[in-house]
């Protein structure tokens, strides 16, 4: 039977509330998981951190521009099937032949379709009761691949190609869903009827300490400050691209292989701002908003 109660997260992940009570209505529910937000506030990270800390099977399907529900579900190997074919011909005009050895399928029937059904993250998800699946930044993926999915979630059974079987999995044995999306695109009204759906925020600086401390338990707290007062002045500054949770706990985990004194003269210097901003018209608007007449980083940041 799934697992049903509340998860809060672990020593590795803060699941706020609202986050948790979503994930433990979509599996109470036997519903896929819908999360959406900018990138780096943990969407990702949920079904990963679950799976690890409950000890479950976890399938993983990264969704891109060119992601088909054939490649998430199951696929026919026709060139391995009629392959064997014909090694199955060989093998009858051998031994008419009266040659006593035969070429090997690798214990492939022709016969029996199953053999040659290669299944993916879904179809393996399905026949795994109380697994785990990422679905993840499905936004990527084309317009028809959420509407291709829209009968697997509603009838919980996928029919595999070419063989005919049907993978099915009750409500109880349902494994948990996490589908996430950047929102790049304005996913399918009906495809999100089928799901739970929960938004994350981008977390404020005291949630943000406390994401700190699971990643960096041992971390000066002076270092703490110093980073966030520049990292949320970074975030509100209008950046093109403005820095994320996952990209501030890399710049921590860079600046903390220093003393603490030279941590904090590192972040004030921008010491490793290759962590946090990603492209050049934000390093040079950076450069020009915060550095203007010499003016110290860190005070500016602070005074804001």
């Amino acid at each position: 039977m799934a697992k049903k109660e509340i998860w809060t997260g672990s020593d590795e992940y803060l699941c706020d509330r609202e986050l948790a009570q979503a994930f433990h209505i979509a599996r109470t529910l036997g519903m896929p998981l819908l999360i959406e937000g900018e990138p780096g506030t943990g969407k990702t990270e949920l079904p990963l951190q679950y799976a690890k800390e409950q000890g479950l099977e976890l399938f993983v399907y990264p969704t891109g521009s060119k992601s088909t529900v054939e490649q998430f579900v199951a696929k026919f190997d026709h060139v391995k099937y009629l392959r064997d074919s014909q090694i199955e011909i060989l093998n009858a005009q051998r031994a008419e032949k009266g040659v006593q050895s035969a070429l090997s399928t690798g214990g492939r029937n022709t016969e029996s379709l199953a053999d040659y059904v290669n299944k993916g993250p879904a179809a393996l998800a399905y026949s795994t009761p109380n697994s785990v699946l990422l679905i993840d930044e499905i936004d990527k993926a084309p317009r028809e691949f959420p509407n291709d999915l829209l009968y697997a979630l509603s009838h919980r059974q996928f029919i595999m190609p070419e063989s005919g079987e049907v993978i099915t999995c009750s409500e109880e044995e349902m494994p948990a869903i996490v589908i996430t999306s950047n929102r790049e695109q304005e996913l399918p009204t009906a495809f999100k009827g089928r799901c739970i759906y929960h938004y994350i925020h981008f977390p404020d600086a005291d949630t943000m300490r406390e994401i700190v401390a699971k990643h960096h338990p041992q971390i000066d707290n002076s270092i703490v400050d110093a980073a966030l007062d520049i990292f949320y002045h970074l975030r509100r500054i209008g950046l093109e691209r403005s820095p994320t949770t996952r990209e501030l706990l890399n710049w921590l985990k860079y600046v903390r292989t220093f003393s603490s004194q030279e941590a904090i003269q590192k972040i004030e210097q921008l010491d490793g701002i290759g962590t946090l901003v990603k492209t050049q018209s934000d390093l040079e608007k950076i450069q020009k908003a915060l550095f203007k007449d010499g003016e110290d980083f860190a005070k500016r940041s602070t005074s804001n």
